[in-house]
């Protein structure tokens, strides 16, 4: 099973970007799907999650300017970013605990996808 995450690029700071990470593979069920951030010099860090039945949760610093959501019919995850700012420059990964077809769990995390926002 993988993680393919796409959706990153360059945006003038107050712009808006889409990420979005499609599971695939012999994938019986997906528990909570995140998405985290790493920029050059930090830790990881997570940004939001959204559990297998919608519920999410959100970092401070991504509340009231990103929303997580899923579609369990394509096994993906999707985070809309708007009113970027420079500080949310960053490599975003997502990550899920994936159950496969043999009932075997794994913990995936998708490349990375880069964000740029400009001042």
């Amino acid at each position: 099973v993988q993680l393919q995450a796409s959706g990153g690029g360059l945006v003038q700071s107050g712009g808006s970007l889409r990420l979005s990470c499609a599971a695939s593979g012999n994938i019986f069920s997906i528990n909570d799907m995140d998405w985290y951030r790493q920029a050059p010099g930090k830790q990881r860090e997570l940004v939001a999650t959204v559990t297998s039945d919608g519920s999410t949760i959100y970092a401070e610093s991504a509340k009231g300017r990103f929303t997580i959501s899923r579609d369990n019919a394509k096994n993906a995850v999707y985070l809309q970013m708007n009113s970027l700012k420079p500080g949310d420059t960053a490599a975003y990964y997502c990550y899920a605990q994936i159950r496969a077809t043999s009932r075997a769990w794994f913990a995936v995390w998708g490349q990375g996808t880069q964000v740029t926002v400009s001042s």
